[in-house]
């Protein structure tokens, strides 16, 4: 029986549709946990990455502790994220994060490095309590975003230098950015802003894919994807 020009005008707006929503759920859609192992990122040589290490810089507690801090406050963003990745530990970036942390240089680096990771730093001195303290500043900058983020939260120098922050919690919710890599170090001494101090729990954590630095919508809306599967439902229901 020959369709009529209604029905193959309807047919063809419901393949646009379809594909366009499974373009929004597939494209970057949450995978199974996976051994980092298996998928870790892959780093040009050089880059001041040790490919033996003699001692471990992070417990597995705390590791375990940092991934899964990570994971909720991805899973936790609003509006809800279609597009989230399941955040894993990459062994390699956790590797570059040891290398640094023993340096107890209070700074982004190595420069080489930061061409193609993200990397947040945290530091306290006294007496260390747990790896998701030393994280929750990070998290907290989630007060200055707003998405699609319509101001400004990411100070720049020379010619912004003040204002609030959200550059950490920008990197947690990458939504692409889906191995992560840290270490814990304490620094006998470390210079922090023109002062010194002693005894202080260095954590720096490395995450692939990195943060591009603009101001933007950091993951795709699940509201949208979730608006085109119910108007796909009723179209059906309309045949």
């Amino acid at each position: 029986m020959p369709l009529l020009p209604g029905t193959v005008g309807l047919a063809g707006l419901l393949f646009w549709a379809g594909q366009a929503a499974n373009a929004l759920m597939m494209r970057n859609a949450t995978p199974a946990p996976a051994r980092p192992e298996s998928t870790a990122v892959r780093l040009p040589s050089g880059l001041g990455v040790p490919r033996y290490r003699r001692r471990r810089h992070i417990s597995v507690r705390d590791m375990n502790a940092l991934l899964d801090y990570h994971n909720h406050i991805r899973a936790s963003v609003y509006p809800p994220a279609a597009n989230m990745e399941y955040m894993v530990w990459d062994k390699r970036l956790a590797r570059a994060a040891e290398a640094w942390a023993t340096q107890c240089i209070w700074a982004h680096g190595p420069s080489q490095l930061m061409r193609y990771v993200g990397q947040n730093l945290s530091i306290h001195s006294g007496q260390y309590r747990s790896a998701v303290d030393l994280m929750k500043s990070w998290s907290a900058e989630k007060r200055h975003y707003l998405f699609p983020a319509p101001r400004d939260c990411n100070p720049h120098c020379p010619w912004h230098c003040d204002g609030p922050t959200c550059s950490h919690y920008t990197q947690m919710v990458w939504a692409s950015s889906n191995r992560l890599g840290c270490a814990i170090h304490t620094c006998g001494s470390i210079s922090v802003w023109g002062n010194t101090w002693h005894r202080a729990a260095y954590l720096v954590c490395n995450y692939a894919i990195k943060r591009i630095n603009k101001i933007t919508g950091w993951w795709q809306l699940a509201a949208l994807t979730a608006f085109l599967v119910d108007w796909l439902l009723v179209a059906l229901l309309l045949l």
